[in-house]
């Protein structure tokens, strides 16, 4: 089922997410859930506190589009190594119609749970290094934006109001 997805600045995005303590039918049926809704909106990544639910738990595909999708599914995921420099431009879901560069890690090794409750380790570079650090962020009610400089967040916030009162008055 595709879930709403939630956009700034609902508070909602800035909770702090709990971790998963037991995989349940209940978990995978949400991630079943995620999955779908990053599919249809379309977008590489999606965090559970995107659709109001406080888990820790990302899905990420970085695969092309005329590619098989690679579902990646991540319970608990948790950086224990980054190294290097990336500046790349950032979308998100919740915040839409916006992006920006963001100075991220270009390498990390990402240890997580997978749906069978395994504990997974991967290494991941380029968009797939950046796809986890941001949906990580999610977890932590941290969004890209937040990363930005104060010049570029005012920035931010004077278009983000503009295309708000933009899309009230087409309604």
């Amino acid at each position: 089922m595709v879930r709403r997805i939630l956009t700034y600045p609902d508070p909602e995005l800035k909770q702090r997410s709990l971790p998963v303590t037991v995989i349940t039918d209940k978990t995978r049926e949400l991630v079943r859930d995620m999955a779908e809704t990053m599919y249809d909106a379309p977008g590489v990544g999606l965090a559970a506190p995107q659709i109001g639910v406080h888990q820790r738990i990302v899905v990420i595909d970085v695969s092309c589009k005329d590619e098989k999708p690679e579902l990646i599914v991540a319970i608990n995921p948790e950086i224990i190594h980054a190294e290097g420099e990336a500046f790349e431009e950032e979308g998100c879901l919740s915040v839409p119609k916006f992006s920006a560069n963001v100075r991220r890690h270009a390498r990390v090794v990402v240890k997580m749970l997978n749906l069978e409750g395994e504990e997974v380790v991967i290494r991941a570079d380029d968009l797939l290094a950046i796809a986890f650090q941001h949906e990580i962020d999610h977890l932590d009610g941290v969004l890209f934006i937040d990363h930005l400089s104060p010049l570029k967040k005012g920035i931010f916030r004077k278009r983000y109001q503009r295309a708000l009162e933009e899309a009230k008055e087409q309604h």
